[in-house]
């Protein structure tokens, strides 16, 4: 029976749309039944996953040497657990390797339990004086509605890393610790979710109401007051003041005594981060590289700095993290995981896996295209800490992650410079690095990318 008129609708080009009709999906059963090889592989992937059926050996083995021409690490990896705080690992994980160094230790962590008490608390400032500030909006704007998304997530930029720092300090992982919430974050985020949804419908309706700025604010205190308290129910109160002592690894007792947060920060980071910038490659023709760009309501301080981006070519972003590395630093940097990866192994492989035999077609598409249809864009932060330099080119990077020593080799991953190329996304690194028109640049005033921008999107 043909669809009536009524029960069809009108495209974007003003045709009748055309339905999924029965002669096609004999074509397409056809199609199917007649090349013996899709039987084949039909019997093979309702019984194996695809994840392990087309992983190509040849990979494999060439990513079992992990030998690199530049080496830095010689300490444990971290853990995130389930939690999206790779950015705060990553970030924390950065700044402890000149800590370690100056206390002596091989391993050493600063609290990321710390980091994440005040980033959901800055956040939760940051969103609500968005609502205040857009109040006057309809609740179906896409702005409005965006930010009633995203709200107080695990995840961030580096930008966001180094407010954290400068406003609130550091303190060592002992002095707090993980709890069950910092380590298994969601029921905890329901929590603050429903509360900072149910704080932006109460401050829009007093806004609806006529109330005043002033009337607003007091509001919202009231609102951040209950989000504090519900945080230390989860995650422990944050130190104002601590004593801490430990025993270097020539078996030396040292003290500190009276600290607090904002000067073992200021005594044990041993990187000047107000010099560091977050340089992308966006390659989508509408953002030229050798400009600055940043992303409206993506923040976490209120006051603090914006989240800037300075857009470079992947060359110079390969050639400044060698050039870090071989200064004896390792590299935080920004990639989409969920793609050509493999989490037991520990790679990260363009030519990893291989779908179009598998499925005999083209799964192709060049990196603006990526962009452009959400495909990929970047969703996880860790450390560059090796490379293998041959010829003068990166062939393969050595990567610190944070989950845990039972990925991997002992938790660190190998990527291929094919990787590189496709999926890394962001890299922090000193301004100093970039030739002096890109200096120049950081200077301009940024493009503001909207909201819903993939630029925007958080590293979890």
């Amino acid at each position: 029976m043909s669809a009536s008129p009524a029960g069809r609708r009108k495209n974007a080009a003003g045709s009748t749309s055309a339905p999924l009709n029965n002669d096609l999906v004999a074509h397409m059963q056809q199609e199917f039944q007649s090349t013996p090889a899709y039987g084949v592989m039909q019997n093979i992937v309702t019984q194996v996953s695809i994840e392990s059926l087309t992983k190509r050996r040849d990979t494999i083995i060439e990513s079992s040497n992990h030998t690199f021409s530049v080496q830095l690490d010689n300490w444990d990896v971290t853990w995130q657990k389930s939690s999206g705080r790779c950015w705060l690992f990553a970030g924390t994980n950065l700044l402890r390797v000149g800590a370690m160094k100056k206390l002596k230790l091989r391993n050493f962590e600063f609290s990321q339990n710390y980091m994440m008490f005040w980033d959901k608390l800055e956040k939760a400032n940051y969103v609500l004086e968005a609502v205040i500030e857009t109040a006057g909006r309809d609740i179906d704007d896409r702005t409005v509605a965006t930010l009633m998304i995203g709200l107080v997530s695990d995840g961030g930029q580096w930008d966001m890393f180094v407010n954290l720092v400068l406003k609130h300090g550091l303190v060592p992982k002992s002095v707090m610790p993980e709890t069950e919430s910092s380590s298994n974050s969601g029921s905890m985020n329901k929590i603050l979710i429903t509360k900072l949804r149910q704080g932006a419908k109460t401050l829009r309706d007093l806004a609806a109401g006529g109330a005043t700025l002033q009337a607003l604010r007091a509001a919202k205190q009231e609102i951040l007051t209950t989000i504090y308290r519900v945080l230390c129910i989860h995650l422990g109160t944050p130190p104002t003041r601590f004593d801490w002592q430990w025993t270097d690894d020539n078996r030396k007792l040292h003290r500190e005594t009276g600290m607090t947060p904002q000067r073992f920060a200021a005594k044990y980071v041993t990187i000047p981060l107000e010099d560091y910038v977050c340089l992308i490659h966006d390659p989508r023709r509408a953002n030229p590289e050798g400009r600055t760009y940043t992303v409206e309501y993506l923040g976490n301080v209120v006051g603090g700095n914006p989240t800037l981006y300075l857009n470079i070519s992947m060359d110079l972003m390969k050639a400044i993290s060698v050039k870090v590395l071989k200064r004896g630093e390792p590299v935080w940097f920004g990639a989409d995981v969920a793609h050509q990866s493999d989490r037991e192994e520990g790679i990260f492989d363009a030519r990893l896996r291989d779908y179009d035999n598998l499925y005999n077609t083209d799964l192709g598409m060049d990196a603006e295209a990526r962009l452009l249809y959400r495909h990929s864009t970047a969703n996880h932060a860790m450390l560059f800490t090796g490379v293998d330099v041959v010829a003068g080119k990166p062939r393969r990077w050595r990567v610190e992650n944070s989950w845990g020593d039972k990925t991997g080799k002992q938790g660190f991953f190998l990527m291929h410079d094919s990787w590189f190329s496709d999926y890394v996304f962001e890299i922090a690194a000193n301004k100093k690095h970039l030739p002096a028109n890109l200096r120049k640049a950081l200077s301009r005033k940024p493009t503001v990318l909207p909201i819903w921008d993939p630029m925007g999107a958080l590293l979890e």
